[in-house]
């Protein structure tokens, strides 16, 4: 399948989702839900596993199930965004520099604290 950026992705999307006639079904509140449930589904492979467990989970045909979780994710943000007309290149930019003032590196540089307690 041709495409390289988001662009094409999103498109490819809503082609899928046009000749399905699911766009119905694809209400803000039912795509925010699926992001929700296929980040569980990825989390699934992580479960109760170490991180030298994870890293080896990983080196097998595991890899690509947790490939297909993600592409899940991401589809559904995508769609969503779409459909709520955000460019969402320019939504994570926005959240970086709004988070750049929240976290200055002097005070969370190594840190893993909360904004509110640097």
């Amino acid at each position: 399948m041709k495409g390289t950026n988001l662009e094409d992705s999103v498109k490819a999307l809503i082609k899928f989702r046009n000749e399905r006639d699911w766009e119905q079904f694809h209400t803000p509140k039912n795509l925010s839900m699926s992001i929700a449930i296929e980040a569980a589904e990825l989390m699934e492979h992580f479960q109760w596993k170490t991180e030298e467990e994870a890293k080896e989970y990983l080196k097998t045909e595991n890899l690509e199930k947790v490939k297909e979780e993600i592409a899940d994710v991401f589809s559904y943000l995508l769609l969503l965004s779409h459909d709520l007309d955000l460019d969402l290149n320019r939504t994570i930019l926005e959240k970086i520099t709004k988070n750049a003032r929240k976290y200055p590196v002097s005070k969370s540089r190594g840190r893993n604290n909360k904004y509110d307690n640097l």
